[in-house]
């Protein structure tokens, strides 16, 4: 499931609005809450006059996590929160969350590497349960 430097999941025929609030509801069973959510599609024909396809970013956050990981190098915060992108395809709607632990490597610190497997096992989770 993991795809160098993310983690995906498609949704065969899954409606757009729908998978948002699965996996919004996913992500918390896990642990996350959702910090921010960018809209890319309404953002490009706001911004841009172009119309895009469904596309959204949620920014994911464990705080018990994040607070080891902040708490172990305080610069980590430039990495966080975990995005997770929802969009439509031609196959549904796919779902991808960023690897934690490709997220973290450039940091060099293997300290942090059993952190990140503990948040990959929570991503690989909420994604396998949608």
């Amino acid at each position: 499931m993991a795809q160098n430097f993310y983690i995906t999941r498609t949704l065969p025929g899954a409606d757009f609005d729908t998978t948002i609030a699965k996996v919004q509801g996913a992500l918390a069973d896990q642990g996350f809450g959702v910090l921010c959510d960018i809209d890319v599609s309404a953002t490009f024909k706001k911004k841009l006059d172009h119309d895009f396809r469904p596309y959204r970013i949620l920014g994911a956050c464990n705080p018990g996590y994040a607070k080891q990981a902040l708490e172990m190098n305080d610069k980590i915060g430039v990495l966080l929160p975990c995005n997770v992108i929802v969009q439509k395809t031609g196959d549904g709607v796919e779902v991808a969350a960023v690897d934690p632990g490709a997220m973290l490597s450039p940091v060099g610190d293997p300290d942090l590497e059993p952190l990140a497997d503990q948040v990959r096992k929570h991503m690989t989770e909420a994604l396998h349960s949608l």
